[in-house]
């Protein structure tokens, strides 16, 4: 019987089991997740479930049950030591399994403060995982002084959680604006006066120098020199994919797990598929932190598996909870050249990014009308007159039909 090992119970380690079972594969399955729990979503945690608006059942994508019910044999709290391509087996918990064809989803992992500036002391946190939102959820108590360290959306997602709850917030971003990296300068700014606006002391332009504390984190020393008294700090640098063992079995690298169209790596009967995976896109390569890739592309890997012979075509899409504000991101902005502004806060607004005049992407806050007819026409090909687009009382909807 053919068996298929998939190493990752994350969002895409999910979706490609289910996929397989929902498509009619009738081989062995099986799941391989390093975390005590079942796979399980994970943008509630630095929002909803941070907040305690949901409970741990609800984070799970499947109950337990659903695994043995599916006749897909779940692993959890496993540790995979060392993939074995020539004989096709990965050493897991002390053993040996053997597979047909394994699928990698590995996802990623966080960037975290070196131990010279204070990184292993005790409060220091990031956000990826349950057990790391569990471990400082307790310290999200009125009062208390947290300082946040990167102004990208993990970062600012925590702050927003902490000032509802009435924590002190000082959130510091070493580059010259928040979301620099991945927003243009008027989605920065929109971002910058809502966490003003429910008093975030948010310093741009200003790193961590170091953390201070005897065991236990008790301050900060800021690159311009500022000394902060902090009860905890919570770190939110960005991630990386997580592709040591892939690269220990000689799999190819490039900017995480090189697969082709279809998912495959270099090496036969080896696969992966999301936020650990790199992949071919209009003439480049990318790879997509996102549920929705790591649920389409996944399930794109599951298809071949079955002899589909399918091109993962990505559609990429975002979306971040702050306040009372929800943002969401159709495209990818890469090698815009101007931005138009459509509405105004507090009112829903929108960011359209376009190079030339084609459009690349739209940030949409509050304005699911414009993030909903901005994504159809990325995706159909269509760039609409950017005049029109930055006229409020123009019906966005007849930009779909033109």
């Amino acid at each position: 019987m053919r068996h298929i090992v998939v190493i990752g119970a994350g969002q895409a380690g999910s979706s490609c089991v289910v996929k397989l079972r929902n498509g009619g594969f009738d081989g062995k399955i099986t799941l391989i997740g390093a975390e005590p729990q079942p796979p399980y979503q994970r943008p509630p945690l630095s929002k909803a479930y941070l907040m305690g608006d949901m409970a741990l059942e609800r984070l799970y994508l499947r109950p337990l049950s659903f695994y043995a019910e599916q006749g897909i044999d779940l692993i959890l709290d496993a540790h995979v030591d060392a993939i074995d391509t020539v004989n096709k087996q990965i050493a897991v918990n002390g053993g040996m399994l053997a597979y047909d064809d394994l699928v990698l989803a590995t996802g990623s992992v966080p960037h975290r403060l070196p131990a010279a500036i204070g990184g292993d002391l005790d409060g220091v946190h990031v956000v990826r995982s349950l057990a790391d939102v569990d471990a400082m959820a307790p310290r999200f108590v009125a009062g208390a002084r947290v300082l946040i360290v990167g102004g990208g959306y993990i970062g600012l997602e925590a702050a927003s959680v902490a000032a509802k709850l009435g924590l002190t917030v000082t959130l510091v971003e070493m580059a010259s604006r928040i979301l620099q990296r991945v927003a243009a300068p008027e989605t920065s700014a929109f971002f910058r006066q809502l966490h003003k606006s429910h008093g975030v002391d948010l310093r741009e332009g200003v790193g961590l120098g170091h953390l201070t504390g005897e065991g236990a984190v008790s301050g900060a020393v800021l690159t311009d020199g500022t000394e902060l008294t902090v009860d905890f700090v919570i770190v939110g640098v960005g991630v990386a994919p997580a592709a040591s063992l892939a690269e220990a079995a000689g799999i190819a690298l490039d900017n995480g797990i090189a697969v082709d169209a279809q998912g495959r790596t270099n090496v036969p009967h080896v696969w992966a598929a999301g936020d650990c995976a790199s992949f071919p896109y209009h003439g480049d390569r990318i790879r997509l932190e996102s549920v929705p890739n790591a649920i389409d592309q996944s399930e794109v890997v599951a298809e071949n598996l079955m002899g589909a012979e399918k091109d993962y075509v990505a559609k990429p899409w975002f979306w971040s909870d702050q306040y009372d504000v929800k943002l969401q991101i159709a495209g990818l902005n890469t090698g815009y050249d101007r931005v138009v502004t459509r509405g105004a806060a507090p009112g829903p607004v929108s960011f359209w990014y376009y190079q030339g005049e084609k459009l690349l992407a739209v940030d949409a806050a509050n304005d699911p009308r414009g993030y909903m007819v901005g994504k159809r026409l990325i995706e159909s090909g269509k760039s609409p007159s950017a005049d029109l687009v930055a006229d409020s009382e123009y019906d966005l909807k007849a930009l779909l039909k033109a």
